[in-house]
């Protein structure tokens, strides 16, 4: 009789304990049925961050369970902090708010830090539209065709100003590889700095999407007027995959580690997140249902009509990304610090 009323009880428990797993799973199957997702972009109304956002939220709602509608937010303001930081501290934590904010968030945090009220490392990282890979090319007359040429000799490069990647990418190159580009200062556009590179007043220019100077430019790759020295970004980009990332130039652990810190916000894309502390099932179907977005069909066509470039990553890619940049040894930050200070 004791043995029986054991097996019993055994048997209750384990329907007790099966029981309960399905009821979560049913819960959380059907979290989302009847609720509206809202997404967050830092910038205003227009542009890529808010056509991502609301192409995206569109095809997120249709593939999560109970397909809940969506509503766009914008909240630009702080240089992309203000919407970091209300995420971080005052967004619902249950899965119902998610958002893209620019890519530099997490440098923003390590290098410079004014306003933040956030730490990356802890927000729900769902995954990234990505974007192209930015590239330094040289023009075809310079004589220049690898990034070893420029390590030989002089490469007179034009730069926008010391914010932007035309100034950024050649002087870290400079500093960090030993690359001899010397910068023309003072152009007052890209398009303005493609001119002078044709008319001969400079020989190169680095900080241009590969997938935007192929639209605006497709001569100069049709017939070859432009070398690819090296690009900036996750990984290599299909069209280019003898073109080495930057990092990739690095001959040793403090120099990958730098150029790892000054290419991670081209690496991460347009990355959307989630608050802290949202529950781990609720995240891990915001992330698939993310993915199955990036593969959708109907999301890739309505993309390319919207000519947005994109180089999908997964969640926990991102958050890769994210950890290794705030991981960077205080020492190089200081190197990086004072690069972008000249």
């Amino acid at each position: 009789m004791r043995i029986m009323n054991a097996s019993l009880s055994i048997a209750a428990a384990f329907f007790a304990l099966c029981s309960s797993q399905a009821a979560m799973a049913q819960t959380s199957a059907d979290f989302y049925k009847g609720k509206s997702l809202t997404i967050i972009t830092s910038t205003g109304a227009g542009g890529p961050y808010d056509m991502v956002a609301r192409l995206v939220g569109k095809y997120m709602t249709k593939h999560l369970p109970g397909q809940p509608g969506a509503v766009v937010q914008n909240m630009p303001g702080a240089g992309h902090v203000l919407a970091t930081n209300y995420i971080y501290n005052q967004a619902a934590k249950d899965g119902t708010v998610i958002a893209v904010v620019a890519n530099s968030i997490p440098l923003h945090q390590l290098i410079d830090g004014k306003g933040v009220r956030y730490d990356a490392r802890k927000f729900n990282w769902i995954g990234s539209t990505g974007i192209a890979n930015l590239v330094t090319v040289a023009w075809h007359t310079s004589g220049v065709t690898t990034i070893d040429d420029v390590r030989r000799k002089d490469l007179v490069t034009g730069a926008t100003g010391t914010g932007s990647g035309t100034y950024l990418y050649p002087t870290v190159m400079n500093m960090v590889l030993g690359t001899k580009f010397k910068l023309v200062m003072g152009y007052k556009s890209t398009s303005e700095l493609d001119m002078a590179m044709e008319r001969g007043e400079v020989s190169a220019r680095s900080g241009g999407s590969i997938v935007g100077m192929v639209q605006e430019r497709p001569d100069w790759f049709a017939s070859k007027k432009v070398a690819v020295l090296t690009q900036v970004g996750a990984r290599r980009e299909a069209s280019l995959p003898d073109v080495p990332l930057m990092e990739e130039l690095a001959r040793n652990d403090e120099e990958r580690a730098l150029l790892k810190l000054v290419s991670s916000p081209v690496a991460l894309g347009r990355p959307f997140m989630t608050a802290p502390g949202v529950p781990a099932d609720r995240v891990e179907m915001l992330r698939k249902a993310f993915s199955d977005s990036m593969g959708d069909p109907d999301f890739l066509d309505e993309a390319a009509k919207m000519q947005l470039d994109l180089n999908p990553l997964s969640g926990a890619r991102v958050s890769e990304i994210v950890n290794e940049s705030l991981a960077t040894p205080p020492e190089l930050v200081e190197k990086v610090r004072a690069t972008l200070a000249q």
